[in-house]
Parts: structure tokens; sequence; C-alpha cells
């Protein structure tokens, strides 16, 4: 006799993608999971608009030109960019664009942004190489010093990437923002933590002294078990008179 198999729900599907697309989070209350969903269409719908605004852009492009956009599905198949361009308007086609008269402020701004656009890119490298360097010798200091192995200082760096991409394209997940807000709270919690420390010193030490009995009062201490009773006894009036003999 077969086993009856258990059709899932929907919403059992939707839980078991949500956590094998996000493992490290916990879908079991609604509240999560539907958050997360939340989120997942506000993304989809901001890459969405990003994909049709730059698609409408390339069309109005390509249709102000019929050549334009053969160039473009050519270079697209993987031909050669150049041999394409001159196969498609000549040598002569390009040396009368660039010798034309009415194009040469044009093609002058144009070479002008290609050059500061290339300086600007030097620039950026000589400084990500600088700050790299630098970078990895206070990756390794921290690795030192807080005794890490490879693996989890790896981690960490790429937990830290995966940030800056997301950064980078627009996206921020619940999980990075607590994990801010927490930083930007840290010190305080921690000066508020040290202040609560100190007033249960001092309130203890308060205690304690209310609770010690006080020194030549002759009174015994409140709630004590037990009262120590001299050893030593008073001399009274007899104890001075002189002893008779029998």
């Amino acid at each position: 006799m077969a086993e009856n198999q258990v059709k899932k729900s929907r919403r059992d599907n939707v839980r078991e993608r949500l956590s094998t697309r996000y493992p490290d989070r916990d879908f079991t209350e609604e509240e999560a999971m539907f958050g997360q969903i939340d989120d997942d269409y506000a993304d989809y719908d901001k890459r969405l608009g990003e994909y049709q605004e730059r698609e409408n852009v390339l069309n109005e492009g390509l249709a102000k030109d019929p050549r334009a956009a053969n160039f473009f599905v050519r270079i697209m198949k993987g031909e050669n960019p150049w041999s394409t361009l001159v196969e498609m308007v000549g040598i002569d086609g390009i040396t009368e664009l660039i010798n034309d008269p009415a194009k040469q402020e044009e093609l002058a701004e144009a070479n002008k942004a290609y050059v500061d656009r290339l300086a600007r890119e030097k620039s950026i490298d000589d400084e990500y190489n600088a700050n790299f360097a630098e970078s990895l010798n206070t990756i390794e200091q921290v690795k030192n010093e807080q005794g890490l192995t490879d693996e989890t200082i790896d981690a960490a760096m790429e937990w830290l990437t995966g940030i800056l991409d997301d950064a980078v394209r627009g996206k921020y997940s619940r999980e990075t923002i607590d994990m801010a807000l927490k930083a930007l709270h840290r010190d305080a919690d921690i000066e508020n933590a040290r202040k609560e420390g100190e007033i249960a010193g001092r309130n203890e030490k308060i205690d304690e002294q209310f609770r010690r009995p006080r020194q030549g009062d002759g009174m015994p201490a409140m709630g004590a078990a037990s009262v120590n009773v001299p050893t030593t006894r008073r001399k009274g009036f007899f104890d001075d008179l002189p002893r008779r003999k029998f």
C-alpha cells in the first residue's frame, strides 16, 4: 500500500523558498515571513523600474538612427565594434566625421570627457591600491589581537563586502539597519551599564553600613541571634573590703 503523500500548502511552499534563499533567518512567525516578502517585492519593483528606464533610453537612442540599431545588434553577436563600424561607414566616413568643422567642438568636448575619465579612473585606482594595502594591515592586526582564524576573518570581510554591494545597489535589509543602530548605540549602552554598576556598588555599601553593628554603643545588633556576654565581672562594693580569716 503506497504511503499517502501530504501536499504542502502554498504558505508552506513560500516559507520553504524563503528559508532556502535566506538560510540565516527564521520564518516561523508570519510577521517575519510577510516582512521579507514585502522587502523582496520592494526590491523587485525598484530593479524593474531601473531596467525599464534603461530600456526606454536605449530604444529612443536606437530609433534615432537605424544604423545604430544594426551596429548594436552586430556587436552584441560578438563582432569587433571597430571593424563593424568601418564596414558600415568606411574609413573615409570616419575621417570625414573627424574632420567635419561642424563637429569639431562636439568631438573636442567628447575627447576631453574621455581624458578626464581616464584621469579620474587612474586617481581612483591609485587611491584604492593605497587604501587597500593599509586595510590589509588593519585586518591582520585585528586578527592577531583577537586571536581569530583565517576562516573567521575571511567570513567577516565577505559579510562586510556583501553589505557594501547591497548599498551600491540601494538595498538595505532589516538586519543591516538593526545592526547599524546597535553599533551607533553601543557606546551609550556601555556608558549606561557602567553608571548602573557604580550606582549598584554605592547602594550595596550603604546597605552594608546599615546592617553592620556600631562599635561601643553597648547595645546588641538588631536581629542578632545571640548576644555576647562579657567574661569579666565588674568589681562590686564587697570585693574591696578585707576578707576575714577563720
